[in-house]
């Protein structure tokens, strides 16, 4: 089982770890920082290398991909030509200023989707985050088009509220006691008795295995692009942040 060092930490960068197992150009560690793609939050890239203070000429390899297999985080190194092995220390460092957009784009996503429940009850469906636009799928048989902007200044005037953005695990029973999270009561295994609830100030909780920021002031500006119809009873939110 890989240890997931960024679910304590979002803001750490380096990290070192032992590897578990070699398949190839295939990397797996005890503890990780780099996030697997999943949840609609893209991979952590960044580069690892042997953490032997007496060599000098470490090399360091690339990180292209990180994924979940059962409970470990499986790394893709960019080339199978690399001279780790089962048992190694390594030293990794996780690409910062990708991962400090996938923050803040999420973060926003979280913004976004507490406006729209409030003003319409609608539920995500999907989500999926990018560097330069980030896109919420909602539960909606119909957006009131002039209210997008409204959507977007409401989301704005939260994120100048400095609102402090805290993740905590909580029990299953006191989780659903949350009304955005009992909505996924059905969803979550009956073997996860601890969720992950991240919380934006008083306003918003939601259960979240991602990474965020820690204050609504990192985000900057919310521009929502475009609002489309994805099909019967879902609706799309394209925005970026500026």
């Amino acid at each position: 089982m890989t240890q997931l060092l960024y679910l304590d930490d979002s803001y750490q960068k380096e990290f070192k770890a032992t590897i578990t197992n070699v398949d190839n150009k295939f990397i797996t560690l005890d503890k990780t920082l780099f996030y697997p793609n999943s949840g609609g939050q893209p991979t952590d890239i960044g580069t690892i290398s042997k953490d032997d203070n007496d060599n000098n000429d470490n090399i360091e390899f690339k990180v292209v991909f990180a994924k979940k297999q059962g409970a470990d985080v499986v790394l893709e190194l960019e080339t199978e030509d690399h001279n780790l092995k089962e048992g190694d220390s390594i030293k990794g460092i996780i690409d910062w200023n990708i991962r400090h957009k996938y923050m803040r784009y999420h973060t926003a996503s979280h913004v976004i989707s507490y406006v729209v429940y409030k003003e319409t009850g609608a539920l995500i469906t999907g989500n999926q985050l990018g560097l330069e636009k980030s896109r919420v799928d909602f539960n909606l048989e119909n957006f009131d088009r002039e209210k997008i902007k409204e959507y977007e200044q409401k989301a704005n005037n939260i994120l100048k509220q400095n609102l402090e953005v805290s993740c905590e695990g909580m029990p299953r029973e006191e989780a659903f006691k949350i009304p955005s999270v009992l909505k996924l009561k059905n969803v979550l295994p009956p073997s996860i008795d601890i969720i992950r609830i991240v919380k934006i100030g008083d306003l918003d909780a939601q259960a979240c295995g991602g990474t965020h920021v820690k204050n609504t002031q990192e985000i900057g500006q919310i521009e929502i692009i475009k609002a489309e119809n994805k099909g019967k009873d879902n609706r799309r939110i394209v925005f970026k942040l500026k």
